[in-house]
Formats: C-alpha cells, structure tokens, sequence
C-alpha cells in the first residue's frame, strides 16, 4: 500500500500538470467563421433537431461552453469541431458537403452525434423519432437545397 506522502507527492504533481498544460494555447481561439450560405431547411423541426445535435462542430456557430477553455478539454473540443466542420457545414452550404448517404448512414447508425458529445450533452441524444426526422429533413434539404457540388 502507498504511503500517504508518496500519495500527497503524486497528487501534487498530478495538479502541477494540470495548472502547466493549460498555458497550451491550443483549443482557446473558438474562432466562429462567419456564415457564408446557410442551408435553408424545409423542415422546422429537422432543423431544430440539427441545431440541437449537429450545430456545435458541424456550423460556423459553435457554443463554446466553460470546459472548453480549461485543457485538456478544450484540446479535444477544438479537435472536434475543426474535424467535424472539416466534414460537414451547414454554415457553408455553399461548399462542397459529404453525400446524403453517408449522413443518413451516420445518423441512423448511432455514429451522429457522438457518444463524446452526448456524454456531455444529454439533450442531444436523438430517439428513434429524431432519428428519423432528421433524415427525412436532410432529405428534403438535399432535394430542396442541394449543397455546392450536389452532395448527393
């Protein structure tokens, strides 16, 4: 068994990493591009499903919370939305955007929203109605307002 001071000794070191990583500035910026063309949703619903589940790394309106400006948290959260804008956009519609099937297949696969997000953010879980709601609007948003390069 550890003795106390070993113990004392690793939790002091264990916080002095954690005060050191944080003048990492990687993470901080929580730059939020400005909107070039907004997809224009059919679907009130579906685009509120969106906004709820998808918006935070897949627009140019990303809420940054509080944990993203303490590392390493704030590490992974610029990750994912660097990643996920990287993927999908639906602030920059008028770029080139990921195919219809491999969004539905995300979605109703369990892949969207990730389990990193919804972990933190259990209102973004989607049901099986969510699921399938926004399906049918990314649908109706590919027919009705296709992205840059069709997408489908």
């Amino acid at each position: 068994m550890l003795s106390r001071f070993v113990l004392k000794r690793v939790a002091l070191a264990a916080f002095g990493l954690f005060v050191l990583i944080q003048v990492v500035p990687y993470g901080r910026t929580h730059a939020n591009p400005p909107v070039t063309r907004a997809a224009r949703w059919s679907s009130r619903r579906g685009e509120q499903i969106a906004r709820e589940s998808c918006y935070d790394c897949h627009s140019n309106l990303t809420r940054w919370r509080w944990y993203s400006n303490v590392a390493p948290f704030s590490w992974l959260v610029a990750h994912d939305v660097e990643d996920g804008r990287g993927i999908l956009n639906f602030s920059e519609w008028n770029k080139g955007q990921p195919g219809l099937g491999d969004l539905t297949e995300q979605v109703s696969g369990g892949g969207m929203p990730p389990l990193q997000y919804t972990a933190v953010h259990p209102s973004a879980s989607l049901s099986a109605q969510e699921k399938s709601q926004l399906i049918a609007a990314l649908s109706r948003l590919y027919a009705t307002d296709p992205p840059a390069g069709g997408g489908g």
